[in-house]
């Protein structure tokens, strides 16, 4: 976390962060559109953020795309920011696009210190999805083509439905996504998820990958995402559990 101090403490970073939280997934020759200072030091600046994890670059064709990663945000607001208080780090989610018939995506990213088995069966355990998932598990046999079901015993009906488009274990899983939890998610259609592990060292690397949003749609589709994988990451290395808003939502449901 000293590395996203550090990061955070340059006023110009933080303006790169802003630029992000605006309008993500932006070139450098973009950002450098927006500030006062050569194509060079834009990039020095963004290694730092890279660094800290803050930022996360993926390539589409040519181009490289740079994405706001508030998992990070995240991990420090449930380390010395009262677990009971608005999260900070769904905000920056928050964004409103004026152009409509456009797709968005997001882009999460963060290390665990874990094996990519332990990771995979996090991820598709129900007990232990549920843990760390707002209460939720999934449901599913895991196998290419089948469905999956995200239910809640306090919630009485199902509250995420989709599809096991790709399934690598314990490397990749690709999903639709289809939220039912309300008349406004609903609305919004179906999505996609990808899960990606990638073996670093004595930990792993997990990205996810949330696209085919609505340009503008419902922050509540996206918005969870920090904490779920706050809640994964503290988990697996702790054995301990995290205590949400989103945890709390049915608590006295059950």
């Amino acid at each position: 976390m000293d590395e996203v101090f550090r990061a955070l403490a340059d006023p110009t970073r933080r303006s790169l962060l802003d630029e992000l939280f605006r309008e993500d997934g932006r070139t450098l020759s973009a950002l450098e559109q927006r500030l006062p200072m050569t194509r060079f030091g834009v990039m020095k600046h963004l290694r730092v953020l890279e660094q800290a994890g803050l930022v996360v670059t993926r390539r589409r064709g040519r181009e490289k795309l740079h994405f706001l990663n508030p998992v990070p945000i995240r991990l420090v607001h449930d380390r010395w920011v009262s677990k009971y208080a608005e999260p900070w780090a769904a905000g920056l989610s928050e964004l409103k696009h004026d152009l409509e018939g456009r797709t968005m995506e997001k882009v999460f990213e963060i290390y665990i210190k874990t094996t990519p088995e332990q990771l995979w069966e996090a991820i598709t355990n129900p007990e232990l999805r549920a843990k760390y998932n707002f209460g939720v598990g999934v449901t599913s046999d895991w196998t290419p083509g089948s469905r999956y079901t995200s239910v809640h015993p306090g919630a009485g009906v199902p509250l995420a439905e989709g599809e096991n488009v790709e399934v690598d274990q314990p490397r990749r899983l690709v999903q639709t996504f289809t939220a039912l939890w309300g008349e406004d998610v609903k609305a919004e259609g179906e999505s996609r998820v990808t899960w990606e592990i990638e073996p670093v060292g004595d930990s792993c690397r997990l990205t996810v990958i949330h696209d085919r949003l609505r340009e503008g749609a419902n922050n509540e589709l996206y918005g969870g995402w920090p904490m779920i994988l706050s809640g994964l990451k503290t988990l697996l290395e702790t054995g301990e559990l995290l205590t949400t808003p989103g945890s709390l939502r049915y608590a006295n449901a059950d």
